[in-house]
Formats: C-alpha cells, structure tokens, sequence
C-alpha cells in the first residue's frame, strides 16, 4: 500500500501533495444535491450575486473531503484503522467554481496507542490553498494507524 505505518510518521513531517483539483459548478451543485443542502449560497446564482461574495460559494464540506481527500495517497491510503475525530475545522477564505486548489498536510503529534499495540494515533494538520496561495480550509484530525507488520 502506498500509505505510511505508524512508524513511519514523525511530529513536524509536511507532505506536499502533488495532486490538485479545479473545483467546477458540477462539483459544488452535485455535492451540494447529494448531501441534500439546499443553501442558495451555493445553488442559487441569482439570490448568490446580492451576497457579500458577489457570487456562489463552493460547499464548506465538499473543500474539507477534497483536502482530506488528497492527502491519502501520501499518507494513509490502506494503513488507516479509523478517523478518531476533528479537532478544528476553519475555512478562513471562500472557495469559488474556477479555484484550483492544493493541499499540504503537517504531522503535528504521534503517539502509541495505549489500548491497542498494533496501532498508534497520528494528528495530521491539513489544509487547503487556492491557486493565489490564499488558505482556504484547515483541519486537524486525528487517524488510527496500523502498525508495520512484524
């Protein structure tokens, strides 16, 4: 698998994934239909254009998936047991349709798990920048690791 045991993380670790994505109405208005999220900020162009904005905002949530989605393939992709929790989810700056966005994520801590010695707990720090290098999401999650086989 292409994601990292346990062992393999370390406190301070960046990951800058390689992988980016322009963010299209489809994505927004299909994420948005899925979820059955009916807020005009994000389906409606008319009611959209007389907000603060000018125009419609991507969904909050499909920008957290997208940056979590990401980071997989360099961190967790077949090594996670378990997402354990968020700790701190912020968008700091809106996402429109046209927005390329990329993803870095910080290993922020590392610890054996106290319960199960084939796993750890690794506290990623993930966030999210647009195309003008502007952060647009961050979240701090904490994922239940596999262990290296012995």
């Amino acid at each position: 698998m292409a994601g990292l045991y346990f062992e393999e993380f370390y406190v301070g670790q960046v990951f800058e994934h390689a992988i980016t994505r322009t963010v299209t109405e489809m994505d927004n208005v299909l994420f948005s239909a899925l979820t059955h999220n009916p807020q005009p900020l994000h389906l409606d162009e008319e009611f959209a254009k007389n907000s603060e904005f000018g125009q419609r905002l991507v969904n909050s949530i499909f920008t957290l998936g997208l940056v979590i989605g990401v980071s997989v393939g360099d961190t967790t992709l077949g090594t996670t047991i378990a997402n354990l929790g968020m700790s701190k989810v912020e968008f700091p700056k809106p996402v429109f349709h046209g927005d390329t966005i990329r993803a870095r994520t910080i290993v922020r801590a590392v610890r054996a798990s106290k319960s199960r010695p084939d796993t750890g707990v690794v506290e990623f720090e993930h966030q999210g920048h647009n195309q003008r290098d502007e952060l647009v999401a961050i979240c701090v999650r904490a994922g239940l690791m596999k262990r290296k086989p012995a």
